[in-house]
């Protein structure tokens, strides 16, 4: 029987975590509408970040008192007072609490990749999630406590998980070949996969039991995944105790001398002033523009627009996001497939994927502003549009590895920080635009805005952008900016240098003997 690859094992528990890291963050959208009193649509002028308008999707359900809760029949229990019929939490404190998850999120994204660097992925990723994965089984109790408490308890769940994403990319520097990244980092996207699993989930769960019922099912299923990390995933293939011999060789000669060991102090300014990093910031900026604004809103404009049924909507809420990890798949391979083969270098195959993702899906969503109208178009827009974002696991997001594997996390970070920024402003400028307004031409506005951004930054990074490594990722030698196979070459001489030391020091201990025995058999000869 065939051993199971490592990077296999560390590929599917990556993508764990990601559907992990994303069941945390979108389940009080669900849950919010069983633990109101007044059962409803969210109001529509409620556009924060975090998938608000999603949670219309369950707005019919039932009301569920009758059903057991732990956390009621302990306030019961002990005699405390508590909302007995449901949260009376008016529009906006819904939306703050809503938002709140992603108030202080990106403050730890350049922490984050910093972290990871100094003491590991496994470390990072793996307690980042672990500790958000324990707050879900808080948020319950703390609902029926205290609003505020709540409040502070999202926001620092939302905090503690900015870790995660630009810790993984140290992880990937570590473990994956250059020609592998694109493949790898579709795990990345298992994010969609949660938020296309995870709704239909929770809205059953709510419909069977209750909505406390739902963070119990992330906590379990989160804890499952935290001790198989525990156990499964190793910060790099030389500390991975079952990992073949053949493996951890292929994979050290591969990266070559991309990583080293032991590292200086971080370049800050030569990161700063990078223009291949500031051209990755924009490409996510246009990307998570576009895919805020339809993950957000494409909801809310088919309940209100085109007066889609409830349960329809969540379903087909969560659909473009499950066919854009498939896409991602899919891409990534062609796209390893033509780095393997050198049918495009590598500065071409990132620019071919960020095209797709930010070029291709702005025009995309440009045909959605003029055509949106039709229920039947919109829908098959919305789905390909977002699908075709799954390129970013081998456009922007590889990039940054092959910019700087030492730094990749650091980079990350900055690109998560800045390039994050449109999940508040999008959502800000969009409920500027439909409040009171839910008209096909208000909205023609918020898709014609989504394009500019995707379009425009598509173009930026095909004309200026290059993913060769820089001359910043190593500060004790310089290294060639042609990429793997100098690397490749360069790790093969050492490992040629290192296997004739032996052999050199070998030679020099006997010709030595052999000085030194004609010399003994000399100085006989004349003594005789």
């Amino acid at each position: 029987m065939a051993q199971v690859e490592a990077r296999t094992v560390l590929w599917y528990m990556t993508f764990m975590g990601f559907i992990v890291n994303y069941m945390i963050r979108i389940n009080l959208n669900i849950t919010i509408v069983d633990m109101i009193a007044a059962k409803g649509e969210v109001p529509s002028n409620v556009t924060l970040n975090g998938t608000l308008a999603n949670s219309t999707a369950l707005a019919a359900l039932p009301q569920l008192n009758e059903r057991f809760s732990l956390e009621r029949w302990f306030f019961d229990w002990a005699n405390i007072p508590y909302e007995k019929n449901g949260f009376n939490w008016n529009g906006k404190q819904q939306g703050n609490l809503l938002g709140s998850f992603f108030w202080a999120h990106w403050t730890l994204q350049i922490p984050g990749g910093i972290l990871a660097t100094k003491y590991g992925t496994k470390l990072v990723f793996g307690w980042s999630n672990g500790i958000g994965v324990f707050c879900c089984f808080l948020i319950p109790l703390v609902s029926y406590w205290s609003y505020t408490g709540l409040i502070i308890l999202r926001v620092f769940q939302g905090w503690v998980t900015g870790l995660a994403w630009p810790s993984m990319h140290v992880l990937t520097a570590k473990w994956i070949p250059p020609n592998e990244r694109s493949k790898f980092v579709s795990a990345y996207l298992g994010s969609s996969v949660g938020v296309a699993l995870f709704y239909p989930i929770f809205g059953y769960i709510i419909d069977w039991t209750r909505w406390e019922w739902v963070y119990y099912v992330c906590g379990v299923v989160g804890t499952l995944w935290f001790i198989a990390w525990q156990f499964l995933v190793f910060d790099s293939p030389a500390e991975h105790p079952r990992i073949a011999d053949s493996e951890r060789k292929y994979i050290e000669k591969s990266l070559g001398a991309s990583i080293q060991g032991t590292k200086g102090p971080t370049p800050w300014k030569a990161i700063a002033t990078s223009r291949p990093v500031w051209l990755n910031v924009v490409a996510q900026w246009g990307g998570i523009w576009g895919l805020f604004t339809l993950m957000t809103h494409a909801p809310t404009y088919f309940r209100l627009i085109h007066h889609w049924n409830i349960r329809a909507t969540g379903f087909l809420s969560g659909l473009p996001h499950l066919m854009r990890m498939l896409f991602a798949y899919v891409f990534s391979m062609f796209a390893d497939y033509l780095l393997r083969t050198d049918r495009l270098s590598r500065t071409n195959v990132r620019k071919l994927a960020t095209f797709i993702c930010c070029g291709v899906k702005g025009f995309i969503v440009l045909a959605l502003a003029y055509f949106g109208y039709n229920a039947t178009a919109a829908i098959v827009l919305v789905t390909l549009a977002t699908m075709f974002h799954g390129a970013v696991s081998s456009g922007p997001l590889a990039s940054m590895v092959d910019l700087s594997p030492n730094y990749a996390g650091i980079v990350l970070g900055v690109s998560g920080m800045i390039g994050g920024m449109p999940g508040f402003i999008s959502p800000f400028i969009v409920g500027q635009l439909t409040n009171d307004n839910q008209t096909i031409e208000a909205w023609k506005n918020v898709f014609l805005l989504s394009s500019l951004m995707l379009t425009g930054s598509g173009i930026l990074y095909v004309l200026f952008s290059e993913s060769s490594l820089q001359p910043w990722n190593s500060v004790c030698h310089p290294l060639p900016e042609t990429g793997l196979k100098d690397l490749q070459n360069l790790a093969v001489d050492r490992e040629d240098e290192e296997e004739k030391k032996p052999l050199r020091a070998d030679h020099d201990d006997d010709t030595q003997n052999v000085a030194e025995t004609e010399t003994k058999t000399k100085s006989v000869g004349d003594e005789q």
